[in-house]
């Protein structure tokens, strides 16, 4: 099973599940899940293949829909579920392949649709740093620095390096092998109909209008929302922003399945 933390404690709304986008981790995730956890319990993940969770060949969306699923199968119940850039993928394969274990879904700047940038050079980047000569975060970004990684990203990268074993706590290997899976998003054809929102941000192309009609196809109740001043790291670009957003979708729209148990 996946790594998870878990902030506050359970309350009458479903627990909240969290899953972090590509060479991320759950720490990432921990101030907004701490401020999120005043209402809620939050569940915050590491995926397959980063920080503290099991490494394996295959880094599939039905891999990590599955892996999502044994988490939230673990307490019993379905959860909301709110994930970003890959973990938006995944989250969306997890409503897709398993209705009855999202009650509400967000996606983070991220849309059903394959892409064609890629991120080996990032993977090329981080094998490239010297470990054995790193005893503190800012060494392995600045040989981070000298490849050409921006300053955002060599602070995010390194939050994976774990320094006293000299080893990224990524699976670089399969994290390339795969790559091609993790910029596509498979062919499905059934829907999610419970309460979907699109949070994006302004400065991104990652969510275009033109995807639209098959967001709506797969998922018919999506909504759409932007957040100014933001691009594709919305989350730490606009914290609190991002966390309003979340709020108001969490508080307004309550499943059907909630709303007939009632």
């Amino acid at each position: 099973m996946l790594h998870y933390l878990s902030h506050g404690v359970e309350t009458d709304q479903p627990a909240l599940l969290i899953a972090h986008g590509l060479y991320g981790s759950g720490r990432n995730w921990g101030v907004i899940a701490k401020r999120l956890s005043d209402r809620c319990r939050v569940i915050v993940v590491d995926m397959r293949n980063h920080g503290h969770s099991p490494w394996g060949a295959s880094h599939t969306y039905a891999d990590l829909a599955t892996d999502l699923a044994e988490v939230i199968a673990d307490p019993g119940g379905p959860m909301d579920v709110l994930g970003h850039s890959m973990g938006g993928k995944a989250a969306m394969m997890l409503a897709l392949r398993y209705p009855d274990m999202v009650n509400r879904l967000i996606v983070g700047d991220i849309s059903p649709v394959s892409y064609s940038h890629s991120q080996l050079r990032f993977i090329d980047a981080m094998r490239a740093v010297d470990l054995s000569m790193v005893t503190r975060r800012s060494e392995a970004e600045a040989q981070l620095a000298r490849q050409g990684v921006e300053p955002a990203l060599q602070s995010f990268f390194t939050q994976s390096l774990d320094i006293p074993a000299k080893r990224w706590r990524l699976n670089l290997d399969a994290l390339a092998n795969q790559m091609p899976h993790i910029l596509a998003f498979p062919d499905v054809h059934s829907r999610f109909q419970g309460p979907t929102l699109f949070l994006s941000g302004a400065a991104s192309d990652y969510v275009r209008p033109a995807y639209r009609p098959g967001i709506k196809r797969l998922f018919p109740q999506a909504r759409f929302a932007k957040i100014p001043a933001a691009g594709h790291w919305l989350h730490t670009e606009q914290p609190r922003a991002f966390e309003a957003a979340v709020r108001v979708f969490l508080d307004t729209w309550t499943p059907l399945a909630r709303q007939c148990r009632r």
